[in-house]
């Protein structure tokens, strides 16, 4: 388990840095106040006459910023460097990925106006996949980002900002082309909840950036794991009930039930005469963990059409008189809705009866 979950954060890490090199004895620690470069910022004056993307653009890409990593590298005994991109969420911190800055050493920095800063991590959250550096300079130009109230729609135009393969200070336009979407992290039976979908380009490098809508606020933390054009971003709804925890205590806990569960389809519906193809049906309840005792998971399993197909397990049908269609509504009530030690009220059928049980949050385990 040890050696899938490093396997994981360095695939992360990795698919998040704008380029990797070995920098065998270049090792450096985090050191020093911030300091200026004597480049002059680009002279905005002298341009096209732009467009609404432009303001928008204008608006905010002064609070994005590009992260430099540095970290050791096991394997070559040396210093791996990658880099991503951070946006500003107060006067001493910046948000980013948390596979951005997993294993750093040291990080780096840089704005759009040429200043430079140190920044160390004061908290991270791998089932959300955001972190939090504190800075030791923020430009006077640089303003905090706003984090949307607003739920994304399908069709919604965005913009993404940040810094792909190195290139600093990129912007690209697309839409909101799905919403609560489950992504799932490699080799670990986890999914990031509530997921925002966009067609813009996102690529190596602008994980940790802001996708933005047309008033500049933050729709999503961009974690740049599609291709195809699809990319995806943390969405700005988990990200508020995650950042400030991670200022203040760094750390925060999610919701747990201790259940294994699979999405009800017409197979698992027929097997287990339910009126419908609907909720999710509890395949196994690990001993002392939340559910014990409160749920009942699988008695045996069927083989239809090459499936295996789950038998006997409570269906858990709405929680807290919301629905839940799926395991994705159900990971998203939990992640949005819930905290640990908070009792749920879950309607399930169970023996061909609908009733309702009640069941006191844990918290999931965290990750290093």
């Amino acid at each position: 388990m040890e050696e899938m979950r490093l396997g994981r954060r360095r695939f992360l890490a990795a698919a998040g840095a704008g380029f990797v090199g070995s920098l065998a004895g270049c090792a450096t620690p985090r050191s020093g106040p911030s300091f200026e470069t004597d480049e002059a910022p680009i002279d905005r004056d002298d341009r096209a006459d732009g467009s609404t993307y432009t303001e928008v653009y204008e608006r905010t890409i002064d609070s994005v910023t590009l992260v430099r990593v540095f970290g050791v590298d096991d394997s070559a005994g040396g210093q791996t460097r990658g880099q991503g991109s951070a946006f500003v969420y107060d006067d001493s911190h910046v948000v980013t990925n948390d596979h951005v800055v997993y294993g750093s050493d040291q990080l780096e920095l840089q704005y759009p106006n040429g200043d430079w800063s140190t920044a160390a991590v004061v908290g991270t959250d791998y089932y959300s996949d955001l972190a939090v550096l504190e800075v030791d300079h923020v430009p006077d130009v640089a303003t905090p980002l706003e984090l949307s109230q607003q739920s994304p729609v399908v069709g919604q135009e965005v913009l993404a900002i940040g810094n792909p393969y190195g290139l600093e200070g990129s912007m690209s336009k697309g839409i909101v082309s799905g919403v609560d979407r489950a992504l799932q992290v490699p080799q670990r039976d986890f999914a990031f909840p509530n997921v925002v979908q966009t067609d813009a380009a996102v690529n190596p490098g602008n994980s940790g950036g802001p996708l933005v809508d047309l008033d500049g606020t933050v729709v999503g933390v961009i974690n740049a794991g599609g291709g195809d054009n699809i990319g995806f971003a943390i969405s700005a709804a988990l990200a508020r009930r995650v950042v400030p925890a991670l200022v203040d205590d760094g750390v925060y806990r999610h919701s747990y039930m201790g259940i294994g569960l699979r999405t009800v389809d017409p197979l698992i519906a027929r097997e287990n005469n339910l009126p419908r193809a609907t909720g999710v049906i509890v395949t196994d309840v690990p001993e002392d963990g939340p559910a014990d005792g409160v749920l009942r998971g699988s008695d045996e399993v069927v083989r239809r059409n090459g499936a295996v197909i789950p038998v006997g397990g409570d269906v858990i049908l709405a929680i807290n008189d919301e629905p839940i269609p799926d395991r994705h509504a159900l990971s998203t009530h939990l992640a949005l809705e819930t905290s640990p030690s908070e009792t749920i009220s879950i309607e399930i059928r169970r023996d061909r009866r609908t009733e309702t049980v009640d069941l006191t949050l844990g918290a999931r385990p965290l990750v290093d």
